[in-house]
């Protein structure tokens, strides 16, 4: 395969015509290599435009989701950012060349090693990975310019929000199969939260981020 044309022609045919346009986020994903963040055995679908299969059932966004989704948060140079869901790292790698420290929470141990392995090979300096549930967020490291949830949620924990900067803003997809949906939720001066509606898709759900069951009488 060759692997420069295979990310050129994700980058263009996939990510560019999904709405992504920011030339910084275009430029980086050249720069940050996303197979070297891909299984092994997944390797021949690491630029192909579906969800990667990771270890222990999880998975990598599909290419132009991640794209878009950090499109979304507007990240500048300066900036502290909290990642939920670390995965194999790549989403982590990309945040850490935009902002100026990345705190990134996995739940599960062996992502958590493999992320750590693979920023450590990217030569990533600036990103933390947490082994712990990210539902609760990372108090002691609040509070945060921007908040990413690299999955799907139901709904976006109160305890997140309010780990927020004032003026900053917290991405993600939310919502039950089959209807989901990115969003940004910015948080104002006045401590007000305000949600727009960034576009349509679906992902595998964050754990510790389930629905809860609901009762029938």
């Amino acid at each position: 395969m060759d692997i420069e044309r295979a990310r050129f022609n994700m980058i263009e045919q996939q990510i560019r015509p999904w709405d992504v346009l920011d030339d910084g986020v275009l430029s980086l994903l050249e720069v940050v290599k996303r197979e070297e963040f891909v299984p092994a055995a997944y390797r021949a679908l690491a630029f192909v435009d579906t969800e990667v299969p990771l270890p222990e059932g999880e998975c990598m966004l599909a290419p132009k989701v991640e794209a878009r989704l950090l499109q979304a948060l507007k990240l500048q140079r300066h900036e502290r950012v909290l990642e939920v869901g670390t995965g194999s790292g790549h989403m982590a790698a990309l945040l850490g060349h935009k902002a100026l420290q990345v705190h990134s929470m996995e739940i599960k141990p062996t992502l958590a090693q493999l992320a750590r392995d693979n920023l450590r090979r990217a030569g990533v300096q600036n990103v933390a990975v947490h082994e712990a549930d990210g539902a609760a967020g990372l108090a002691e490291e609040a509070p945060f310019d921007a908040i990413l949830l690299s999955g799907s949620v139901a709904r976006v924990p109160a305890a997140l929000l309010d780990q927020l900067k004032p003026g900053g803003r917290l991405v993600g997809i939310v919502g039950t199969e089959p209807i989901m949906r990115a969003v940004r939720i910015d948080r104002g001066a006045d401590d007000r939260f305000e949600t727009v509606e960034l576009f349509d898709t679906v992902a595998q759900r964050l754990i510790g981020f389930e629905e809860p069951p609901r009762f029938k009488f």
